[in-house]
């Protein structure tokens, strides 16, 4: 499993030190060792050695990685430059260009946004291969949930984009007044169309931090 190296490590080293971490090591270490899993092992953290906590403004949080071959690469619905673009992304890309007038890119790998201050975390880390949700219940989320808690009590504006049910339902752990946060259904083709489409959070997250002092975030990202 890859390290955290960057200025999340003091605030979760905590975590690491509790019984329910030892046995999530042992479980993912094991995983890894006998199935074949996403991401790979190196980018389980890629969500926290992209965006360190001092440069987060945003958090858009997912919920597990995607299980296709060469998909997952650590941060929320991004894939690397040479895969499809998932259905999901697609629509992101789509309400971007609705609410921004930015183009639709020719890839769906995001790190652009990350290395902005947008943290795109999964509630869980890690996936079995064509398995959805197969690493739910074994102890991410009691680690995603400390990150978020450290997410919540940072003293500067911050914007949540809580995208779909699971995610909203982090919502009663984001209570810093300082925060802004904004739900809407998931962009997925099932749910989309139920108000992701049309919900402008991209255009709304950069009035915040504007409004606040802060740099918006440049959401396009370019053609390779």
């Amino acid at each position: 499993m890859g390290m955290i190296q960057n200025d999340w490590l003091e605030p979760l080293t905590p975590e690491f030190k509790k019984p329910y971490y030892a046995q999530l090591y042992k479980k993912v270490k094991e995983e890894y060792a006998t199935r074949k899993i996403f991401p790979p092992a190196d980018d389980i953290f890629n969500a926290f050695e992209f965006t360190p906590l001092s440069q987060v403004k945003v958090v858009i949080l997912g919920q597990d990685p995607y299980h296709g071959d060469g998909q997952a690469h650590g941060l929320c619905f991004s894939v690397k430059p040479d895969v499809d673009i998932p259905p999901s992304l697609v629509n992101i890309y789509k309400e971007l260009h609705d609410d921004l007038g930015l183009y639709i890119p020719n890839h769906g790998y995001l790190e652009k946004w990350a290395k902005q201050g947008v943290m795109l975390l999964n509630t869980v880390l890690t996936v079995r291969a064509h398995q959805a949700n197969s690493h739910r219940g074994i102890g991410w989320e009691e680690f995603t949930d400390a990150a978020i808690r450290i997410l919540n009590e940072q003293d500067r504006p911050m914007v949540f984009l809580l995208w779909g049910k699971p995610a909203q339902m982090k919502k009663s752990m984001l209570h810093n007044p300082k925060h802004l946060i904004l739900t809407a259904p998931h962009p997925s083709p099932l749910s989309a169309h139920r108000g992701f489409f049309g919900c402008k959070h991209f255009s709304r997250t950069n009035e915040f931090l504007e409004a606040n002092g802060l740099t918006p975030i440049d959401w396009q990202i370019e053609n390779r």
